[in-house]
């Protein structure tokens, strides 16, 4: 079969056209803008990629079936020659779960922050147990190099994004996913775009919840109150905490979390050594321990697996060290994340500079959802770079004057690379902060450092 996916440089459509492909279909995809690192993996599959949303890519891939991502919408030039010349069509979370994930073992990884860390964890566990699993993850894990995979085993680790499903689909992705094992990591207000409230999130995640056999098991953040009150509203599943005494536990035995003790139900399980920082990593292990277990898994293998895991792209990733200037890229892009993300990062530096540069790019973080909060998210940074996007609706002199003159905005990535290269000085760390490719600011800004 053919398949054309619109869409295909998104993280999730990109391992929705690497199964395919394991599938044996020939696989193409369209969209307006592919970059690293789905560029490049896609690239590497040999999957031909398609720039921009034009008729003639139709005439061109003479598809069989069109795979739509949620990013297209009506009055897309693609979309509209889909629907004008008949053509069958679904949505990437259709396609997986009636293709790939129907009489397997799912093991679902929902929640707003986490969600690509942890998925990476999980089917890192599974395979270092030697089950060999299937996966479709939102980033691509060092541990295998890709970011989706069909495994040889009845186990698929999935990363169950709340975000919906397409045009013609609003319910959530992971609706579709039907899980036997569900990690539910947090639940906050995101995605402003498509929910009007937390409560509209809310009732999404409970339709997950439904999907869940009597026989599974919801693996489930004790120390988040939105999910203690989604799990009230009715849950027929088993649950296991993690972040409380009786359930999963993690003491810091290091102050950036590099190593920890594991405890459940108050009783000592090994200890991790690894790579990763921050507390919010600890959360995430203990997740995927509790639902590798549930899988069979013994936690002791689950903690050897985890000194040997390699983190997902693009979370805290070094991408170069110039004349002691150290950059890294990183993910976060909302508040809660850019927090951890900047206190996992200060453990590690201790009083060394920490120089922030945020891209503002999400809808909802354009859309000012969360103005009140990212001053405060940025406290661990001693100075702060913020790029004004075009389509800002909110006054960014509200976190510059919080910031009390350590914040900065800038209208382009070329004056940001300029005045970087000027104010960094040796021990300095650079933290790029951004969920999309920030115009290639880290190849430009090691490059114009290697100037200097």
């Amino acid at each position: 079969m053919r398949i054309h996916i619109l869409g295909i440089g998104g993280t999730f459509m990109g391992g929705v056209a690497l199964l395919a492909r394991d599938l044996g279909h020939e696989v193409s995809g369209s969209d307006a803008k592919v970059y690293p690192p789905m560029s490049t993996q896609l690239e590497a599959q040999g999957i031909r990629l398609m720039e921009g949303y034009v008729a003639a890519h139709l005439d061109s891939a003479r598809p069989d079936l069109v795979i739509i991502g949620n990013a297209l919408s009506r009055g897309n030039a693609l979309v509209e020659a889909v629907l004008d010349r008949g053509l069958r069509y679904t949505s990437g979370a259709q396609w997986i779960a009636e293709n790939v994930l129907h009489g397997r073992w799912v093991l679902a990884v929902a929640g707003t922050h986490g969600k690509t860390t942890t998925s990476g964890m999980l089917a890192w566990i599974l395979e270092y147990a030697k089950l060999r699993p299937g996966f479709l993850i939102g980033g691509v894990p060092e541990n295998f190099g890709v970011s989706a995979r069909l495994g040889d085993g009845p186990f698929f680790v999935i990363e169950a994004d709340e975000y919906d499903t397409a045009f013609f689909d609003k319910r959530s992705k992971f609706v579709h996913y039907r899980p036997r094992t569900a990690i539910l990591n947090n639940l906050e207000f995101d995605h402003a775009d498509i929910f009007p409230d937390l409560a509209a999130i809310i009732l999404q995640f409970h339709h997950l919840i439904r999907t869940i056999p009597g026989s599974g098991l919801i693996v489930v953040n004790a120390q988040d109150e939105n999910l203690s009150n989604l799990l009230t509203v009715g849950c027929w599943s088993p649950v296991e905490h993690f972040g409380s005494e009786s359930g999963w536990q993690a003491v810091p035995l290091k102050p950036d979390a590099s190593r920890y003790q594991v405890l459940f139900n108050k009783q000592g399980q090994g200890e991790v050594s690894w790579d990763l920082l921050g507390n919010h990593n600890m959360a995430n292990a203990l997740a995927a321990i509790a639902a590798a277990r549930h899988a069979g898994v013994p936690v002791k293998t689950a903690i050897a697996a985890l000194a040997k895991f390699r983190n997902v792209k693009r979370r805290l990733e070094v991408r170069g060290v110039v004349s002691g200037i150290t950059v890294y890229d990183d993910f976060a892009h909302h508040p809660t994340a850019i927090t951890a993300t900047l206190e996992a990062l200060r453990a590690r530096v201790g009083n060394a500079r920490i120089l922030a540069v945020l891209e503002l790019r999400s809808n909802t973080m354009r859309m000012g959802v969360h103005r009140d909060t990212l001053a405060g998210s940025l406290v661990h940074a001693d100075k702060v770079w913020m790029l004004r996007p075009a389509d800002l609706n909110w006054n960014l002199e509200r976190v510059t004057n919080a910031l009390q003159g350590r914040g900065h905005v800038y209208p382009t990535v070329e004056e940001i690379i300029e005045t970087l290269s000027r104010e960094a000085r040796p021990d300095d760390h650079i933290l790029i902060m951004s969920n999309g490719a920030f115009g290639s600011i880290h190849t430009r800004l090691l490059e114009q450092l290697q100037k200097r």
